[in-house]
């Protein structure tokens, strides 16, 4: 995954939702507009769109961005943040065995995830699919448990990553159609006729989409919340298969030399780039 494009309507807060409390650094900035991210790494871009209107609760868009951290201590220490600053947008917790995570939603409603992957040797599979669950995690046992008693300000610098971005859409096998047939990920787990998660090179998920809030829903119209998804791919020659499918499957990708864009069937923008 590149990044991910929120479009926001008070620029100031969401910033200091996601510097003081998810603990993301400004990369890159210009007019209107601030990329996130940590070291080298951008992970959330946040585009100022005061004239928009917030997506309905029913509307196709964003689920959640997920924030992947490589280093459990280091999750434990954002989550020390997070309960400090922002403890009023704590909505959960999910032991989903290949992964640990903890859910919030930002100032303006969006969903965003926090997680460390289990180590891939604890992952299992059956019959291609990923098993996955939704256990209960004690968010302060799992501070104590990761931190030790150590000051979190003596850790090293957090290292972290968008690991995966989760779509609610109108129904699964659309969403199948566009992001395994078309796009071209491999479907790790499905719950048939409610979600489906597809990732690349056997990684559980680096994208979801249910229908939990969503079925039904029809082609998104401009909103607030989910912007641009990037999706970084190894080489030019992927990328040209990638809009030679998309083609096939009947959709209409645009493709300026470097990056290839095309709308999913809720009119989510996906561009894809090499990386």
């Amino acid at each position: 995954m590149g990044r991910l494009e929120l479009r926001v309507r008070d620029l100031g807060t969401q910033l200091a939702f996601y510097t003081d409390g998810v603990g993301l650094t400004p990369l890159a900035e210009e007019p209107g507009a601030v990329t996130l991210g940590l070291g080298a790494t951008p992970i959330v871009r946040l585009t100022e769109a005061p004239d928009l209107r917030p997506a309905r609760r029913g509307e196709a868009g964003l689920f959640h961005t997920a924030v992947l951290y490589d280093d459990p201590a280091a999750l434990a220490r954002v989550l020390v943040g997070m309960f400090q600053a922002y403890p009023q947008t704590y909505v959960g917790t999910g032991d989903h065995l290949v992964s640990e995570a903890f859910y919030f939603t930002d100032p303006e409603g969006n969903g965003v995830e926090l997680y460390r992957d289990r180590p891939r040797d604890q992952w299992t599979w059956v019959g291609g699919q990923v098993q996955m669950d939704t256990l209960h995690i004690d968010p302060v046992a799992f501070v104590n448990r990761e931190l030790g008693g150590l000051d979190p300000a003596t850790l090293p610098p957090t290292v972290a990553s968008l690991g995966h971005v989760h779509l609610q859409v109108g129904d699964v096998d659309s969403a199948r159609d566009f992001y395994v047939d078309a796009l071209g990920f491999d479907e790790t787990f499905a719950m048939p006729g409610s979600a489906l998660f597809v990732s690349a090179g056997g990684y559980h998920h680096h994208m979801a989409m249910n229908v939990w809030n969503s079925r039904g829903a029809g082609p998104r119209s401009r909103t607030l919340g989910l912007g641009v998804v990037d999706i970084l791919v190894p080489t030019l020659d992927e990328l040209g298969r990638t809009g030679e499918r998309l083609r096939h499957k009947g959709f209409r990708p645009d493709f300026d030399g470097r990056t290839l864009s095309v709308l999913d069937p809720w009119s989510n923008e996906i561009r894809l780039a090499v990386g």
